[in-house]
This record gives structure tokens, C-alpha cells and sequence, in this order.
């Protein structure tokens, strides 16, 4: 039963990772810095690393990770067939390994978020 909820967090991750990529792409058209905006979008990538890392079993790390690992693949196939970009793949590529490094500072964050209420729950 344990092993099935660890793979909560891969799926909860997997999914919220394609949203926030397609969202991202979609809404963020003129927010690269090739136009002088710095890219903003990439933040939104914490989310589904945050969410991901407080589902999982004992606030784990490695799973909302390997959720935005497994979801990268999908994210870069759907957007080369379906949105028409000006980036080339290497470009994109690289910014879904960007996308990947935010979960998982999200991944922390979410982690460190539940160990500061563990810890003022096991001081009262």
C-alpha cells in the first residue's frame, strides 16, 4: 500500500507539469528574452513540484523530479507538433530542463514548507 502512494506524487507532478508547460507556452508568447522580457514563466514551474512533494510519501524529492522528467519528453513532442514557436529544439529543450530545475526547487520549498509545520506540531 505504501508504494502505491509514492507514485501519487509522479503522477500529481506528470500532470501539473504538462498544464503549467502548455499554459505557460500558450499565455507567454511575448515573454522570451530574445523580445528583452526576461522569462517569467519559468516560476510557475514551483507549483507542480510543490504540490507534488507535499502529496508524497514523507515530503520525498525524487519523485515530483522524475513526474517533471518523464512529463519533459511529452511536453517537447506536443509543442513541436502542435504550437508553432520561433525557439529551434535545442532552444526548447533547454528550457524544459529549466522548467525541470524549477520543479525542483518547488520540490524543496514544498519539502521545507512541511518540515517547518512538523516541527511547530511536535512543539505543542
Amino acid at each position: 500500500m505504501k508504494s502505491e502512494h509514492g507514485w501519487v506524487g509522479v503522477a500529481c507532478c506528470f500532470l501539473l507539469f504538462i498544464v503549467v508547460c502548455f499554459s505557460v507556452s500558450l499565455h507567454m508568447k511575448g515573454a522570451f528574452p530574445a523580445s528583452g522580457n526576461s522569462e517569467l514563466g519559468l516560476l510557475f514551474f514551483l507549483i507542480p513540484g510543490a504540490l507534488a512533494s507535499i502529496i508524497s510519501v514523507r515530503g520525498s524529492v525524487v519523485r515530483p523530479v522524475l513526474g517533471a522528467i518523464l512529463a519533459m519528453p511529452l511536453c517537447l513532442l506536443l509543442m513541436r507538433l502542435f504550437l508553432a514557436t520561433q525557439r529551434s529544439f535545442w532552444q526548447e529543450l533547454a528550457w524544459l530542463f529549466s522548467a525541470v530545475f524549477w520543479c525542483a526547487l518547488g520540490a524543496l520549498c514544498g519539502l521545507f514548507i512541511c518540515s517547518l509545520l512538523g516541527n511547530k506540531r511536535s512543539h505543542r
